[in-house]
């Protein structure tokens, strides 16, 4: 009997602690920013583009000529209103993307980066091969004739309007804010991010080319890979800025150059993005 006693005694015992346990998990509220998994999130922003040296070759029915080792670079707005002007919003280089989080710390995303390339010009180069009227267009350099001067008359080549790279992303977040010493993320979170993505360029390329007929319409001229890191800080749950570091690689095999569909031009090369932008977080 007293055995009897002592383990219902137990078994009392067992299911109070139990039962206090229980309690205790849940009078313990779950912040909103302890899970990701279901949330949307978007975000706008600017960048700073960065771009290797490239060769690019121009061919068409009486041309074919590849120009070496050329320099480009972005053309920057600066901070401007444009950036938030609904008229306006396409003109800067921008980012926009809009993402998925499929668990807590994977998400998948569709953005645009919106580039700017732009050869510069009156940079003297190797040439290889022809094109007609040589000679006439200032372009040729005194005692080098494997050398050309790109001059306006010559050659202009941009992807201003842009150099716009569609891709998926599939991406990590971690939270770090222990790091800094934030116990409370519901009002500040620092997380590090990074991720993978592939896509398509779409560029409406500015260029003309031995006094031919400019070509201005949007044109799938290529394929490009990324991979980037960065910083997220999130305020009140919902809000927040975003640094990021990318890079990748871009093939462009079939730039349009002139109204003349048999005209194109093709080069690869690697580019860099500072990226600055803001977005929100939410569960629908």
């Amino acid at each position: 009997m007293k055995t009897l006693v002592k383990v219902f005694s137990a078994i009392c015992l067992f299911a109070t602690s139990f039962s206090f346990a229980q309690e205790n998990v849940t009078t313990t509220p779950m912040k909103y920013t302890d899970s990701n998994k279901g949330k949307f999130y978007i975000y706008w922003g600017g960048n700073r583009g960065y771009y290797t040296n490239s060769d690019i070759t121009f061919r068409g029915a009486d041309y074919d000529f590849t120009i070496k080792d050329v320099k480009a670079e972005d053309r920057p707005k600066g901070w401007h209103v444009d950036y938030i002007n609904p008229g306006r919003m396409t003109i800067p280089q921008t980012n926009f993307r809009l993402g998925y989080f499929i668990s807590d710390k994977y998400n998948i995303s569709l953005g645009l980066d919106h580039m700017k390339y732009v050869m510069r010009q009156d940079q003297v180069v190797d040439i290889d091969g022809y094109y007609p009227n040589k000679g006439t267009y200032g372009e040729t350099v005194l005692g080098e004739p494997g050398k050309v001067n790109l001059t306006d008359d010559f050659l202009t080549f941009e992807h201003t309007d842009g150099l716009n790279y569609i891709n998926f992303e599939i991406n990590r977040v971690d939270d770090i804010s222990k790091i800094f010493g934030i116990r409370n993320t519901d009002k500040v979170q620092i997380n590090f991010t990074e991720g993978v993505g592939f896509g398509v360029v779409l560029p409406k390329t500015n260029t003309k080319l031995l006094n031919k007929e400019r070509y201005d319409e949007f044109h799938v001229a290529g394929l490009g890979a990324s991979a980037k890191a960065g910083l997220n800080v999130t305020f009140f749950k919902h809000f927040f800025v975003q640094a990021e570091l990318k890079g990748g690689y871009i093939n462009m095999y079939d730039v349009r150059t002139t109204s003349d569909k048999a005209d194109k031009a093709m080069h690869n090369f690697w580019f860099g993005e500072t990226v600055i932008a803001f977005g929100g977080i939410f569960r629908l």
